[in-house]
């Protein structure tokens, strides 16, 4: 496995996992949480433990630190408990040695339990295995379990791409590839935006970018674009 902090030639990319970069705005916008919701999930709160790692008052997010924001609202639309969900996090953390392990492994849900694979850890002889990591370790079989198929990871690496929005859509953020910044086919969403805020049609936008009408569209949609009636003409065309 890469680790965090090991670059290779060509991936310096790497050095920008853990600097700020993501307001907790434009995380809870990119996740469909409130604001109030991302704060509370890395801050300690009565009797409950921080569900993710603690962040200064007003701190801006990483890349990986806004990657496990993703993965703990998908946890938690997929039905799992914050107990369950702080469980599993602590044992990956400790157990596992990781520092962000939603961002770190594939973790797997069936709307009740979380799971990571085996073979991340043990190599060839835990394949087809997962783990329990909000019961300590406890091993089963993963064949009919389902991924969060929104997040993309290197082999026995970090989560390199998330599909904002699902795994149909276009936008994705992917810290190799405009900074990290949402992006369409290379394209930042908030390029797209300055394009259409100026005036111009979705077709010509698509042209210039070499993108599709649709496409085009979604990252419009992605930076809270609704066109006007006086603006449908140019909004399909």
């Amino acid at each position: 496995m890469i680790g965090l902090n090991h670059e290779r030639p060509g991936e310096e990319w790497r050095a920008r996992l853990r600097l700020p970069a993501y307001q907790v705005g434009e995380a809870a916008r990119y996740t469909g949480v409130s604001a109030q919701t991302v704060a509370f999930w890395h801050r300690m709160g009565g009797r409950a433990a921080a569900t993710l790692s603690t962040r200064e008052s007003r701190a801006a997010l990483s890349y990986l630190q806004l990657i496990e924001v993703a993965v703990v609202a998908a946890f938690r639309k997929a039905g799992v408990s914050l107990k369950r969900i702080r469980d599993a996090r602590n044992y990956v953390s400790k157990e596992l040695k990781s520092d962000f392990p939603f961002a770190d492994y594939r973790f797997k849900t069936n709307g009740k339990r979380l799971w990571v694979d085996y073979e991340e850890i043990e190599g060839e002889k835990g394949r087809g295995k997962l783990i329990g990591v909000d019961r300590q370790g406890q091993l089963a079989w993963g064949e009919i379990l389902g991924r969060l198929k929104e997040f993309e990871y290197e082999n026995g690496g970090i989560a390199v791409r998330w599909r904002v929005g699902g795994q149909s859509s276009p936008v994705v953020i992917d810290p190799r590839i405009s900074f990290g910044a949402p992006a369409v086919r290379g394209t930042a969403t908030w390029i797209l935006k300055g394009r259409w805020d100026a005036g111009e049609r979705v077709s010509d936008i698509a042209s210039d970018f070499d993108l599709k009408l649709p496409e085009v569209r979604k990252a419009l949609e992605f930076e809270g674009i609704a066109p006007t009636p006086e603006q449908a003409r140019k909004w399909t065309h």
